[in-house]
């Protein structure tokens, strides 16, 4: 009866191959685009997997228990007890000039249903920032061909700038004039849609090709229909694409249209992967996801290659408020914004550019040498027009120095609206701002202003002798007598004409 009896509780154990579980593992649960999965204790973050040998997925989330795996495909199909399999590298994007005049998806493949074939080059889409020695300050114009923009908020090749405001007030449609006035000029230009609709995608498209920009020009969208992942990685295979260039010693220009969308689909992931939300449910590291982005923007020395790569985000406000989350964020990472304010645009100020909130923090050093001379107290008039036109509304009356400063405002104001994709280039920039200074515009009447710019700078196209200084131009550092000669006698007889025709 006191015999002993030996109990092993080893046997019933099953056996657990440590190596299997390393590089395999098995769905544990399913949610709204992503899933959860066991093993794969080597997987790395953004490493990618494949699911039942058919689907493919991304580490997102490195959980003490489960691993959290975003979904590239839209699919119902994946069940709890797949097997998941590691790929043992790290997600990179194809790149190549093969991707110029295309529009691709996240994973660089053309959504139009063509081939690209073997690009032979991948690059990583969460590099890391070059180091600091490799960059070079910001000194080269890129023109946008928006005068209020080249001559007040001037942007630089290697610059990030941010372009926020409400809904319906002109920001794609300014980095888009900024896409076309880049034909002829060796940049490239990457066009991220994220969270848009596809005939908004398809809108695009068609007025790049219209106007001849498709063809320097890769479009990557992550439309509203596909899967969160594709919308979180959208723009970092766009900045893959465009360091890639870079690296060439080209010149890049890239949209971001726009990181609130890009903001929102990062905070449902965060959100189904159950993280702890912050401010606004957006998980902590959102300021880290943007300024990981936006910083791989720059101007690499010469040393280096010399090649640059321009941000323009594109962030939405309501009402006007960019004190929230994103827009605060993505202000402090950027080198400066332009804010477009809805009343502007709804009255006619197009584009909308609210002067005293839009800042350029690199500022002169990003423009020409005669366009710096020409608007070097524009900023100043516009301010002070804008607190001395108050004063009209209640018909106060103003000394003579605040009715020229009004005067001088309201002008600035008509020769800085301008019609949709009709840029300017540098030449005519710098005959509309000497055309103010030289104070040709005074006896014009206000409402004839907008009017009488236009038909200058058609008569400008086909002067041949104003032709013939749009050549030299951009070598020039400060208007020359001849110069000068050569536009007062354009702006003259412009001019005559005109007011006569308005007799």
């Amino acid at each position: 009866m006191n015999k002993q009896i030996n109990f092993d509780a080893d046997k019933f154990e099953l056996p657990v191959d440590l190596e299997y579980i390393k590089n395999y593992g098995r769905v544990e649960r399913v949610a709204d685009g992503i899933i959860f999965c066991s093993g794969l204790e080597a997987a790395r973050l953004h490493e990618v997997v494949i699911i039942n040998q058919q689907y493919n997925g991304l580490v997102l989330d490195l959980g003490e228990e489960f691993l959290g795996v975003g979904l590239f495909e839209d699919t119902n199909d994946i069940c709890e007890g797949m097997e998941v399999v590691s790929t043992k590298t790290i997600f990179s994007s194809p790149v190549g000039d093969e991707l110029l005049g295309k529009v691709i998806n996240s994973l660089s493949t053309p959504m139009d249903g063509s081939s690209l074939g073997e690009t032979g080059k991948s690059y990583p889409a969460f590099n890391v920032v070059p180091p600091i020695m490799t960059i070079d300050g910001v000194s080269r114009p890129l023109i946008t061909g928006l005068s209020i923009i080249d001559a007040i908020t001037p942007i630089g090749r290697g610059q990030r700038q941010l372009i926020l405001g409400n809904r319906q007030t002109g920001k794609t449609q300014i980095a888009i004039d900024t896409i076309i006035n880049q034909r002829g000029q060796d940049v490239r230009c990457i066009y991220v849609a994220i969270g848009q609709k596809l005939s908004y995608v398809a809108d695009v498209a068609h007025t790049l090709k219209t106007y001849g920009a498709l063809e320097y020009t890769t479009i990557v969208s992550a439309a509203a229909n596909s899967s969160l992942t594709m919308q979180y990685l959208a723009p970092y295979t766009g900045m893959a694409l465009a360091e890639f260039w870079r690296d060439q010693g080209k010149d890049v220009l890239i949209v971001f249209d726009n990181l609130s969308k890009h903001a929102d689909a990062y905070r449902a992931i965060t959100l189904l992967f159950r993280r702890p939300p912050g401010r606004e449910a957006y998980p902590g590291d959102i300021f880290y996801i943007h300024s990981s982005l936006l910083e791989r923007a720059v101007q690499l020395n010469e040393a280096n290659g010399g090649g640059s790569i321009t941000a323009l985000p594109i962030v939405e406000t309501l009402s006007d408020d960019i004190t929230s989350y994103v827009p605060t964020n993505v202000i402090s990472i950027t080198d400066g914004q332009l804010f477009l304010r809805s009343d502007l645009f709804n009255s006619g100020q197009k584009p909308a550019v609210d002067i005293g909130l839009s800042v350029s923090r690199v500022g002169g050093d990003a423009q020409h040498p005669i366009v710096r001379k020409l608007s070097k107290n524009l900023t100043l008039i516009l301010s002070q027009f804008d607190e001395l036109k108050e004063f009209l509304a209640f018909d106060n009356s103003l000394d003579e120095e605040s009715l020229k400063t009004i005067t001088n405002g309201q002008i600035l104001l008509e020769i800085f609206k301008q019609p949709i994709v009709t840029p300017n280039a540098l030449a005519q920039l710098v005959l509309l701002l000497f055309t103010f200074q030289e104070g040709f515009f005074i006896d014009v009447p206000i409402e004839q202003v907008h009017a009488f710019k236009t038909v200058l700078l058609e008569k400008s196209l086909i002067d041949t002798d104003f032709s013939a200084l749009s050549q030299r131009l951009p070598e020039l550092s400060e208007l020359d007598e001849a110069a000068i000669v050569v536009c007062t006698q354009l702006i003259v007889q412009t001019k005559e004409a005109f007011l006569w025709a308005q007799d």
